[in-house]
């Protein structure tokens, strides 16, 4: 195998689904290994190996690792800059760009698990996203703004707020208002998501029979 190959570690159904939509969308050739954690093989040395963390998703490519969900987004969206899912470092759209990929995980991220774990947040000054309603508000002026985070085009921070907002809206963490609906169903209408779903819920089988058999 080449250095040059990406591989990339993932789970059906996780984080890292929405990396594999990604890819998928950039037209990045690459090496899927699997990663069954019904079957706990993110908490054994094989994986542990890769990424100490044990979590999904993380990438090799040319020798190096590459893991939280922002990071690898932003490396294979530059990577790949053919396929015009990131502005270019000298374009006017790519401090936005910046903006939306880091308010996902320093804001987005911590708000909507103090939610989801009814955990009462810490002071103010000392949270990272301030207040959940601050938080959401910002986040939904902007895809007011549509159809995209930024206006007109897509880019890859579509993708991974599009995969977010899929899953928290699911499961009743973030309110089903009718700008991130309307968000969601655009971006969940793309080919790349049947695509990846359909390959997800058959790797998801296939880790299922795994762990059954070996029961």
């Amino acid at each position: 195998m080449s250095s040059d190959t990406i591989v990339f570690f993932h789970a059906p159904n996780t984080r890292s689904s929405g990396t594999r939509i990604l890819l998928e969308e950039l037209g990045a050739p690459h090496e899927l290994r699997a990663v069954n954690m019904k079957a706990g093989e993110q908490r054994k040395a094989a994986f542990l190996a890769v990424n100490p963390m044990g979590k999904v998703p993380a990438i090799l490519h040319r020798g190096e690792l590459v893991t939280e969900q922002v990071a690898i987004f932003l490396y294979l969206a530059d990577l790949f800059p053919q396929a015009g899912l990131t502005p270019a470092s000298d374009e006017r759209l790519r401090g936005p760009y910046l903006r939306w990929m880091a308010y996902y995980g320093s804001s987005f991220e911590p708000a909507v698990v103090d939610r989801a774990l009814k955990r009462e947040p810490g002071p103010s000054s000392m949270v990272p996203y301030g207040d959940y309603d601050t938080m959401l508000k910002t986040l939904t002026d902007q895809l007011a703004k549509g159809p995209y985070l930024l206006g007109e085009r897509m880019t890859a921070a579509d993708v991974l707020w599009g995969t977010a907002l899929a899953w928290t809206t699911m499961f009743k963490i973030v309110p089903e208002l009718p700008v991130i609906m309307d968000y969601v169903k655009r971006l969940s209408a793309r080919p790349s998501v049947g695509k990846v779903k359909a390959l997800d819920n058959a790797l998801a089988a296939e880790h299922d029979a795994a762990v059954k058999a070996a029961s």
